[in-house]
């Protein structure tokens, strides 16, 4: 347990040749410089041009695909991803021999995948194969590109810095077999001496689980954390572009917020459950089960320890972080419900069907409340089939944002009450407000409106301001 396993996101990465000073060599000697294997995402927006644009929709080449663009429209679109990822590595790479395999590794890359769309799009014009059996792997091969081009320029990178890079691509590259996720990770690594080399891994990895169909676009890090427990990291690093802080500096300034520095595995469960994820909650429970600690670092401060997340309790009870996100609240009221089993069920079936996720809820004699992060779209197909199934029922659809304090321990801090009066003498009015027992997070339902102000008022009063301890009674 000697070598750490680090990765840089997307945005990071367009800046790797700064990383490379700084983060990967920095004033390290040449026996520091090692121990340590990267994993790598794709450079920023590849992955957009490559699927889907993951906030706007728009099409890139797999949706172009998927969608039966019959005038091969995605045509364009995949050579929209070359000259990106040409652009990219050309940013970075300053020797031109360097520059000309890259160009060489993308040229290959993108005619072999769009060789292979042509010819499924060829078979599936016969009446005995269907493409959206294959879609998935389609998916998962597109994707796969991004974070080889990247990872083979990375090591391109490190190798002219006189450092003992070694591309390991776990993409499944013209690969025959289909190997598991831990076979493919155990295979590729094997042979690999990360105290005399510097392992640069692809953030995607094939397999016969298929990792995209339940991780989507996370993929990178449950890649990340299996290679971390499989290889027995000493720690798992995930290299950011900000501080895990104590709320949004954009809401509450730059001079208040607190770096969280310390945290555990329940704290960074509830960041993931409220869209502010630290890690996906899968890898979090990979890394936590294989008792490997995490830290989150600052990837542009390599001088910062960051913050260390772990499976230790607090020392003391506080509040580590103010955040929230909006969503809507899908309430279906019926008179006759008390004492009849069976609603909640049904109504969790009908999300599931949309995969509307639920972020929270809350209940009482006739009403079941959900709050839930989807689109009202979705949720206008999920009250269609609630009023089928109920039709004397009552069913409402109302945008809020969910404000959520959270802490290791927030025992004794009162912090239900004293965020209740924050919030008022903010001028906020608030819908709801819920606390468990276990006393880990308190969230406070508002307008969406008075999120920002919300947060702010709440992180001013929670963590700014020294708590009151209760003192119990001798």
């Amino acid at each position: 347990m000697t070598h750490t396993v680090e990765k840089i996101g997307g945005t990071s990465m367009d800046r790797i040749d700064e990383l490379r000073d700084t983060l990967i060599l920095g004033d390290r000697d040449a026996g520091s410089v090692y121990g340590r294997i990267f994993v790598v995402s794709a450079f920023g927006g590849i992955t957009n041009l490559l699927l889907e644009h993951k906030k706007t929709g728009e099409p890139g080449a797999y949706a172009a695909f998927a969608n039966g663009d019959n005038d091969h429209g995605w045509h364009g679109r995949l050579d929209r991803v070359a000259e990106a990822m040409t652009r990219a590595h050309r940013r970075v790479l300053t020797n031109p021999a360097d520059a000309e395999r890259a160009d060489a590794f993308v040229h290959d890359r993108i005619l072999g995948a769009r060789n292979c769309l042509i010819d499924l799009q060829r078979l599936c014009s016969y009446g005995h194969f269907r493409l959206a059996r294959n879609l998935g792997q389609t998916r998962e091969m597109l994707a796969g590109l991004g974070e080889s081009h990247s990872a083979f320029v990375t090591s391109l990178m490190l190798q002219r810095a006189g450092v003992n890079a070694r591309f390991v691509d776990l993409s499944g590259w013209c690969d025959e077999g289909e190997l598991s996720l831990d076979a493919r990770i155990t295979g590729a690594t094997e042979g690999i001496d990360a105290r005399r080399e510097m392992p640069i891994v692809t953030g995607y990895a094939q397999c016969a689980e298929g990792l995209m169909e339940e991780y989507d676009r996370g993929y990178s890090e449950v890649t990340f954390s299996r290679l971390a427990a499989l290889t027995g990291a000493r720690e798992a690093i995930i290299h950011k572009e900000f501080h895990l802080s104590s709320a949004d500096p954009n809401l509450v300034g730059a001079g208040v917020v607190r770096k969280l520095g310390r945290t555990n595995y329940d704290v960074a469960d509830q960041l993931s459950n409220l869209g502010m994820e630290a890690i996906h909650p899968k890898a979090a429970k990979t890394l936590r089960q294989a008792r490997v600690p995490l830290r989150v670092t600052n990837a542009f401060e390599p001088e910062d320890p960051g913050t260390l997340i772990d499976d230790q309790t607090a020392e003391h009870p506080a509040v580590e972080i103010v955040t929230g996100l909006d969503l809507f609240a899908l309430a279906l009221f019926e008179q006759d419900m008390v004492g009849v089993k069976g609603y909640d069920a049904a109504i969790l079936d009908v999300l599931s069907r949309h995969d509307v996720r639920i972020v929270s809820k809350v209940s009482n004699a006739n009403t079941i409340t959900h709050y839930v992060d989807s689109s009202m779209k979705v949720l206008r197909r999920v009250e269609r089939d609630l009023a089928a199934r109920y039709p004397a029922a009552e069913i409402s659809i109302r945008a809020i944002a969910m404000a959520s304090v959270v802490g290791r321990d927030l025992s004794g801090l009162s912090v239900l009450t004293r965020g209740l009066q924050a919030i008022a003498e903010a001028g906020c009015e608030t819908i709801g407000a819920s606390q468990g027992p276990r006393n880990v997070d308190v969230q406070f339902i508002l307008e969406r409106d008075m999120l920002k102000p919300a947060i702010a008022a709440l992180h001013g009063t929670l963590i700014e301001t020294p708590a009151p301890r209760l003192v119990s009674a001798a």
